[in-house]
């Protein structure tokens, strides 16, 4: 048998991934165990974020400032588009110190490192799926009906899965070189949800700026959801076909420079 040298500058073994699936499937069930054990509210804390969120930005920029919200009421403009992003905020916030806390796990056992981000990055879907429920319940309180467009919310949440773990494993591989990648996450995440059309519309961006604003991946995921429920204005093709590029730019990189220092994190860690 012959062996050869893996390049470390590739994408990680999918192949070997998919053969340990069923840890992947473990790990992310104890990501949930663990978040939730010992509250009182359970999952039901994956609500008040979200919607205390919208609670402020409703009376800040819909109520004092008359932020437009496309014609429909400013709170479900809101939360509409807090859906998304609470699971782009989650999931990067996970996987960004996941391999930090898995510390015990890598340098015990072999398995693909990876998996620890990916079950982060799983586990978050029990709290998308419960706050697009209440977006459901919210819609209906305001005696509206999802649009037709909604057949391409998984296409525009795989952007959203995209891009969260694009940034989510440069920043787990930097946290493990650089602990002040722990303290510089948060704000990250602060800075980009106000340079994201969430308290307002993107429309509100001069048209020359338009692509240029679409280097932020979430742009597109933001207005691609409230054009899908809402039936808002359309995010402009060009915009969202830079988003969609800036995501799996960010995908790709991310895989690979994580693959690239994966056999020294148990060293590093």
């Amino acid at each position: 048998m012959k062996v050869e040298r893996s390049n470390r500058w590739s994408l990680p073994s999918f192949r070997e991934i998919w053969q340990y699936r069923e840890l992947g499937y473990f790990l992310a069930w104890r990501d949930i165990r663990v978040r939730y054990k010992q509250t009182v509210l359970g999952a039901a804390w994956a609500l008040v974020q979200p919607f205390m969120t919208m609670v402020v930005f409703s009376f800040f920029f819909g109520a004092l400032a008359k932020i437009p919200s496309e014609g429909v009421p400013y709170p479900i403009f809101a939360f509409t588009a807090l859906v998304p992003w609470s699971y782009f905020q989650n999931t990067l916030t996970q996987i960004s110190n996941s391999m930090v806390i898995g510390r015990d796990l890598i340098g015990k056992v072999y398995f693909p490192r990876i998996l620890i981000p990916v079950a982060a990055l799983l586990s978050a879907l029990l709290d998308f799926g419960l706050s697009f429920a209440a977006l459901l319940v919210l819609m209906l309180y305001y005696g509206m009906m999802p649009t037709l467009n909604a057949v391409f919310l998984p296409i525009l949440f795989m952007f959203a899965i995209v891009t969260s773990l694009g940034v989510g494993l440069w920043l787990a591989t930097l946290n493990v070189k650089y602990r002040d990648v722990a303290f510089i996450a948060p704000f990250l995440v602060q800075f980009w949800l106000f340079a994201t059309p969430i308290a307002y519309p993107s429309s509100l961006v001069p048209a020359r700026w338009r692509i240029l604003y679409g280097i932020n991946p979430m742009t597109g995921v933001v207005e691609g959801f409230r054009w899908a429920m809402l039936g808002t204005e359309a995010v402009s093709l060009p915009t969202f076909v830079v988003s969609g590029i800036i995501s799996v730019l960010l995908l790709v990189t991310g895989l690979i420079y994580f693959k690239h220092y994966e056999r020294a994190f148990a060293d590093m860690i």
